[in-house]
């Protein structure tokens, strides 16, 4: 009991000490031999234990009681550490923004900024929207806003468009810079890739750096071997085609001759070198003099 808190102590003694005084009293009265009977004792001895355990009784259950009061209130206590968190997250505000172009709310990281105005809208309306500019062969793609006369940047759309798109938009930039009278395409339909004329010399045969096919940068034609400029683009319309070239060359080589009436084409195999043309009066020569 030396361990113990006086408060302890006195709970100790007021539960377990508890005095007979009926007892007592029986004992101290010396007049009477017989002060009391045993029944009588016996009865208040009952009466008294009775009291006692209901005293027990009652302090067990009081400390019972008091125990689950502390554990409810440590388990209230955790709880409230516990949800702590979650009851923070739901009072947070999301920041939304509103896109003139979908007409939507959207979170604040899916906003886009253009650099030359102060207009934002979502990345995902400008994706679609430089896209279909880009289709429209439009280079300088405008803002969005029909009151704003800024310019969007590549750069800054670099980072949310396609790649193919990206370098589509590239493409145009680059030919808006070259001045029209400088810049002409590959004549072959399956390649048409943009070229430019420097002006320094007239240059006439010509690759093509991208299909690696020769052309006349002057007619802007395939390769018309054979022929110079002057004798190609006096043919007569419908005449430019490939094969009609190949039969131009097969004509040149063999020395053949054309009427420059009906511009038949003659091989003289035979006879004088003089010879009259069906359809029109008149004769020539087959061998140049």
């Amino acid at each position: 009991m030396a361990g113990t808190s006086l408060p302890s102590r006195l709970s100790f003694l007021d539960d377990y000490l508890l005095v007979d005084d009926f007892y007592f009293s029986a004992l101290h009265d010396t007049d009477d031999l017989f002060p009391i009977s045993d029944e009588k004792y016996a009865e208040e001895l009952q009466l008294q234990e009775a009291l006692y355990s209901s005293v027990i009784s009652r302090n067990r259950v009081k400390n019972e009681v008091k125990n689950e009061v502390m554990k409810m209130a440590v388990k209230v206590e955790a709880d409230t550490h516990l949800m702590a968190p979650l009851v923070k997250v739901k009072e947070e505000k999301v920041d939304l923004f509103f896109c003139t172009i979908c007409m939507d709310s959207k979170p604040a990281e899916e906003i886009f900024r253009s650099q030359n105005c102060s207009h934002t809208f979502c990345g995902y309306c400008i994706t679609k929207y430089v896209a279909a500019k880009i289709q429209e062969n439009i280079s300088m793609v405008k803002c969005p806003d029909p009151k704003c006369r800024g310019v969007l940047d590549p750069q800054s759309c670099r980072s949310i468009i396609p790649k193919d798109v990206f370098d589509r938009w590239e493409d145009a930039l680059c030919d808006n810079l070259v001045l029209g009278s400088q810049k002409f395409y590959c004549p072959f339909k399956d390649c048409s890739a943009m070229l430019i004329d420097d002006g320094m010399k007239n240059v006439t045969s010509s690759e093509c750096p991208h299909c690696n096919r020769m052309f006349c940068a002057q007619c802007k034609v395939s390769w018309h071997a054979g022929l110079d400029c002057s004798e190609f683009q006096n043919l007569k319309d419908g005449v430019q085609k490939k094969e009609d070239i190949m039969v131009l060359e097969l004509a040149m080589n063999n020395r053949w001759r054309r009427c420059s009436k009906c511009k038949f084409f003659v091989e003289k195999n035979e006879g004088c070198a003089h010879i009259s043309c069906r359809l029109v009066v008149l004769l020539f020569q087959t061998i140049l003099l």
